[in-house]
Order: structure tokens, then C-alpha cells, then sequence
């Protein structure tokens, strides 16, 4: 009863989702005000039927009821209560059922928080967004259907894949969603924006929050994903340029570049057309992500379904969605010239580099996911684009962008002096050059990738910490007093600056040894004395484990007692690596078992990680400065009561 509630529920929000989409589009047209404000509790409505849907699905993989394909084909009965829970977005119906979700829950949130927004741009923002939601909401009910019966319901179920019985990536999804989903918002005011012809101060700083919100979320759900490869999957990574960790990528990198191209329309009132581009092309590549994980154009063990029919579906999504707004944008975009006038030496010139470097690396991404697809599907082809070339391609883009960041924060509005605005960075130029010095001189075989990617990662840190004494009038009593939105953007920066220290050195200097260890028999790597002392099996709750005992010594003195595991799951019959870490702010010793050998001993690799966290850390920190601003009362105040300085397009050619 409570699964049919459930389905029930779903196609209730589906028509829901059809009537706002039409009857506040049409009442803004008209400019008839009731039909407008039906665009509020319809999508507030839509939501909660949503939410008592996906409600439904939970309980049904809570109480393991397997008389729902979903549940039976992704739960078993001995699967803790955690991964039973996480088993609902662990799959493909689910998953897509928590996607819409989000995306009615911030079509929610427009309606609950956006009554500052003029009534005609907030009827067509909730309108965009229900169509979205019509679209995907008609996708998983008509291709995707999470309520469907067995007709002789089994008694246990088949489990779900062992690499995602994980904490890591039982958050993984949510977050990452969070930040594809949140960029729907960013698109909704771009199309609404597009309909009614007017992009201004006030619509920039409306569509500001939403992007840092999905920005912030993406920042999380990437590093989550990234510190799960890391420990899980045995190999030592924290990157591999897989397509589906591209695909994450692409839309931050470009949420990125909206961030800050909003900054210049809010500040100036220029840049209007490319931000407009940047909002339909941020949410684009979140569909292609979709696309890409759902398709079966790549095998990976990020992807949930292999269906090309559920495929073509999500690409007209894309088509429609994309290219339609792309062709109004097409029609506007001569409508949308920019007013403010600046020189080339100026924060607005900055700013347009930094977008032109994040779109051009989005760029240079994406055309390295999808070209062995092109060339199988067009030239019968197989490629493999990998690492190296991602490496070669990307990175000079990033370099570039850490180098003139601390400068262009510094630069004034409209016309600014290079020499002026240089000069109190000397310090932190100094200063990183040092640290880049001290780098290259204590990593072993004197690194050059140690010394850039330090001296590039101080530069940030030591910029962004000289931009905020600057604006403090270098007094530390005014430093409590600024904006926190400038607190953030200094705190994001420096995040960037440490996660590019920890790139550079734990690539750099990272140690790998590969050996069959043999019971009480130690082994040096790297100074460390490591000792395997005993390998038991130990039952888990779904699993079965093979746990080595391992002790870790420096100099006749313990570091710590480590246990690798080598997992394997009866229900699923796969086995798993659950590598053993032992952290310290300096690095990580990593250790993983492996099988027992034919002469004796096991398997064993050793990585010695150095810095390895501080990837994760300068994440952290990027998130945190976005939070900070996102909690600036400027984002607060309602940009609605600020006086519009721009009129409808269609009233004055030469705008």
C-alpha cells in the first residue's frame, strides 16, 4: 500500500509540475497576477509529493521489501541499516527519484525565499524550473520506475555493489547532486531573464546565491568522491580523469567562471550576454553528466544504467533544454550590451581572463571525455584519452589562473595601475618563492613540480591574506568589520592555494612499493621498518574479511598498528580492498594486502602519500569560504528593493 502511495504520489507531482509549468508562464505573459502566484504553492506542493514518494521508496529498502524490483535487485537483508538507507540512490531509479527531488526541493526554496524578486521574473523562474521537472519527473515515470512489483517477490534480495557500501559514498551522491541540481536555478534565471529581456545589477545579484549554493555543494560532493577513490578502491589516487568524475567537473569549473562573471554584471553592469552563456552552458554540462553516467556510453563504476533507450531520453532533455535556450539567447543577445566602460588594466579585465581560462579548461575536458566516443562512433576508432593528456592540456590553464588570481583580487573597478596594485604583494611573492625554494630543496631528486606547485599554492594563500590587509586599511581592528563576503572570497582562494600545494607534492613525491611480505619478516620502505605480523579472517555483517596485522616503525619507535583488509561479499561474489592509512599532517603511509601467494606470504602494497590530506583540506576550505559568503547580509537583503536601473529590452534597441 505505502509503494502505491508512493507511485501515486509521483504522478500526482508530475501534473503539479505540468500546471506550474504553464499557468505562471502564461499569467506573466498576460500579466495576470493570480495565475502568477500560483507558481509558489504549486511548487511547494510538487515537492512535498515528491518528498512522500521518495519517502516510500526509503521504507520500502528499510523494511527490505522485495516485493519491489528496485529494492530486491539493491538490498539484501543482512546489509546494515546505513547502506540499506543509501542502497535508495545507489541505482539508477533512485537515484534519478532523489535528482528530482532536489530539483523541486530548490524550486521550493525560490518560492519559500524569493519573495523579494518581481512577481513576473519569479513566475517564469518557478515555470523554467517546473519544466525541468516535467521533463525528468515524465522520465522517470514513463522509462524509470522505481515502484515496480514482482509478481513472486523472493526472499532476499541480490545486494548492491560492495564499492558503494561506503560512507564516502553514501554522501557522495547527495552533495554532488546538490551542486548539478542547484545549477538548474542559475539556469531558470537565465531563461527567465531571456523571456522578459532584462539583465541587470539586481538580476546578478538574485542569481549569485544560487550558483554559490551549487558551487559549494559541487566543491563537497567532488572532494567526497575523490577521498573515497582514494582510500577505497586500493589504488592510491585521488584522480583519475575518469568520464564520470569529468563530468562533475566541467559544470564546477563553469559554475566557477558564472561566479565570478556575475560579479562584473552586479558591479558594472557589463559582461551581461557571456553570463547569460555561462548560466545555460553551467546547467548544460550537468545534463551532460546525467547523459554520461546513464547512457552506457562509458563503463565505470560511478555509471548506474547501460540502457541506450534511457539515454536517448535524457539527450533530448538536453537537446531541447540546452538548445532552446541557447536559441533565444541567440535572439537576445544583441539586446544585452554591457555599460559599463573599463581599461585593460582594471578588476573587470581580471575577471574576464579568469573566465576565459575556467571555459577554455572546461573546454579542454570535455573535448578529452567525449573524443573516443567521437572517434568510435565517427571513424571507427577505439581511443583511450588518459591521464597525460588531461595532465598536459589542463594544467597550463591552472597555472596561469593561480599566477594572476592574487593580482586581479587586488585591482580596483574600471582602471586600475599595475604598478600600484603590485606593490603591496611583493611580500607574498617573496614569500612563496621562498616556500617554492624550500620545496624544491628538501623533495627528493629536486623537483620542479614540488617548487611550482608550492610557490603557486603560497601565492594564493599568502595573496589572499595580503588582499584582506589591504582592505582592512592594514588594521587589525577593521579586519573583524569586513563584509563576510570578502572574508569568503579570501578563504576560497586560499583553499585553492592549499589543495594545489597537495597536488604538487603528494605528486611529486609519493613513494610506491609493490612485494610479497612474508609473516614477521620486516621491510624497510622509504626509512619506515613495516611488519606483517598476522593475517585473520574476521566475519562482517554482509562480508567476509581477510585483515592483516601490521605494524609501523620509524627509528626503533612504533608509528602504529594498521589493519588492510581484502573483503569479499557472498551475495555479490566480488571482493573489495579496504586499504589501511595511517595520517598525519605531513603525509600518509598507506599500506593494502592482497592475496596469499603460492611460496608463502601475501601480497603487499606500500604508498608513502606526502600531503596527501591537504587535497582535501584546501576543499574544505574553498567550501567554507563559500559559506561565508553565502552568509554576507548583502545576500540577505532583498536585491528586490534595490531600484532596477535597466528597462525591458524590447523598449530600447540601442541597450
Amino acid at each position: 500500500m505505502i509503494n502505491e502511495l508512493g507511485h501515486f504520489a509521483l504522478i500526482l507531482a508530475f501534473a503539479v509540475a505540468i500546471v506550474q509549468a504553464v499557468v505562471p508562464l502564461v499569467g506573466a505573459h498576460k500579466g495576470w497576477r493570480g495565475w502568477m502566484a500560483l507558481g509558489e504553492p504549486a511548487a511547494i506542493a510538487q515537492f512535498l509529493l515528491i518528498a512522500v514518494s521518495f519517502a516510500a521508496i526509503t521504507y520500502a529498502f528499510v523494511v527490505s521489501d522485495f516485493s519491489v524490483k528496485l529494492v530486491w535487485a539493491n538490498s539484501h537483508t543482512d546489509k546494515p541499516m546505513l547502506y540499506k538507507v543509501t542502497g535508495v540512490w545507489g541505482n539508477h531509479e533512485g537515484s534519478m527519484l532523489l535528482w528530482v527531488l532536489i530539483l523541486a526541493l530548490f524550486g521550493a526554496a525560490a518560492a519559500w525565499f524569493g519573495g523579494a524578486l518581481p512577481p513576473r521574473l519569479r513566475a517564469r523562474v518557478l515555470s523554467v524550473q517546473a519544466w525541468i521537472g516535467v521533463a525528468f519527473l515524465g522520465f522517470i515515470i514513463f522509462t524509470s520506475n522505481p515502484f515496480l512489483r514482482l509478481a513472486e517477490p523472493p526472499f532476499n534480495g541480490e545486494g548492491m555493489n560492495p564499492l558503494l557500501q561506503d560512507p564516502g559514498l553514501a554522501f557522495h551522491p547527495p552533495f554532488l547532486y546538490l551542486g548539478y541540481v542547484g545549477l538548474s536555478m542559475a539556469f531558470s534565471f537565465a531563461v527567465a531573464a531571456l523571456i522578459e529581456g532584462r539583465v541587470d545589477a539586481a538580476w546578478a545579484r538574485w542569481v549569485r546565491p544560487w550558483t554559490l549554493a551549487a558551487w559549494i555543494f559541487l566543491t563537497i560532493g567532488i572532494a567526497l568522491g575523490s577521498w573515497w577513490a582514494y582510500y577505497e578502491l586500493g589504488w592510491g589516487g585521488f584522480w583519475f580523469w575518469d568520464p564520470v568524475e569529468n563530468a562533475s567537473f566541467m559544470p564546477w569549473l563553469l559554475a566557477a567562471a558564472l561566479l565570478h562573471s556575475a560579479i562584473v554584471v552586479e558591479k558594472r553592469e557589463a559582461l551581461k550576454s557571456w553570463t547569460i552563456l555561462l548560466a545555460i552552458m553551467a546547467f548544460g554540462f550537468s545534463l551532460i553528466g546525467t547523459f554520461i553516467v546513464r547512457s552506457g556510453v562509458i563503463t565505470s563504476v560511478h555509471s548506474f544504467a547501460s540502457d541506450p533507450q534511457r539515454g536517448i531520453f535524457i539527450l533530448a532533455i538536453l537537446a531541447i533544454f540546452v538548445g532552446g535556450a541557447l536559441t533565444m539567447y541567440a535572439f537576445r543577445a544583441t539586446s544585452m550590451q554591457a555599460k559599463g566602460v573599463f581599461s585593460m588594466v582594471s578588476r573587470e579585465t581580471a575577471l574576464v581572463i579568469n573566465n576565459i581560462l575556467l571555459a577554455v579548461a572546461a573546454l579542454v575536458v570535455f573535448v578529452g571525455t567525449v573524443w573516443p566516443l567521437v572517434a568510435e562512433m565517427f571513424f571507427g576508432r577505439k581511443l583511450s584519452v588518459g591521464a597525460p593528456f588531461f595532465d598536459q592540456a589542463f594544467t597550463p590553464f591552472m597555472v596561469i589562473l593561480a599566477l594572476i588570481l592574487p593580482v586581479g583580487a587586488m585591482m580596483p573597478w574600471k582602471r586600475a595601475r599595475l604598478g600600484r596594485v603590485a606593490k603591496p604583494l611583493i611580500p607574498a611573492f617573496v614569500l612563496a618563492l621562498a616556500m617554492g625554494g624550500l620545496a624544491w630543496s628538501v623533495e627528493s631528486g629536486n623537483s620542479m613540480l614540488a617548487l611550482i606547485a608550492v610557490f603557486l599554492g603560497s601565492w594564493l594563500v599568502f595573496g589572499a591574506a595580503t588582499e584582506l590587509w589591504q582592505r582592512a586599511a592594514r588594521n587589525f581592528g577593521r579586519l573583524k568589520r569586513l563584509p563576510r563576503a570578502d572574508w569568503g572570497k579570501a578563504t576560497a582562494h586560499a583553499g585553492l592555494g592549499i589543495t594545489f600545494i597537495g597536488i604538487g607534492l603528494l605528486t611529486a613525491g609519493q613513494i610506491e612499493d609493490i612485494r610479497v611480505a612474508k609473516l614477521n619478516e620486516p621491510f624497510t620502505v622509504d626509512g619506515y621498518q613495516i611488519t606483517l605480523t598476522k593475517v585473520e579472517e574476521v566475519k562482517g555483517p554482509n562480508y567476509m574479511s581477510s585483515t592483516g596485522t601490521m605494524t609501523v616503525e620509524k627509528d626503533g619507535k612504533l608509528i602504529g598498528t594498521m589493519h588492510p583488509e581484502k573483503r569479499v561479499y557472498p551475495v555479490q561474489r566480488m571482493p573489495t580492498t579496504e586499504a589501511a592509512i595511517h595520517t598525519t599532517p605531513l603525509g600518509d603511509i598507506y599500506l593494502v594486502i592482497g592475496d596469499p601467494q603460492q611460496d608463502g606470504g601475501y601480497a603487499v602494497r606500500t604508498y608513502i602519500k606526502p600531503f596527501a590530506d591537504w587535497i582535501w583540506a584546501g576543499a574544505i576550505i574553498m567550501s567554507l569560504g563559500g559559506l561565508l559568503s553565502l552568509s554576507d547580509r548583502r545576500y540577505r537583503v532583498a536585491a528586490g528593493a534595490r531600484k532596477s536601473r535597466a528597462v525591458p529590452a524590447q523598449a530600447t534597441p540601442a541597450e
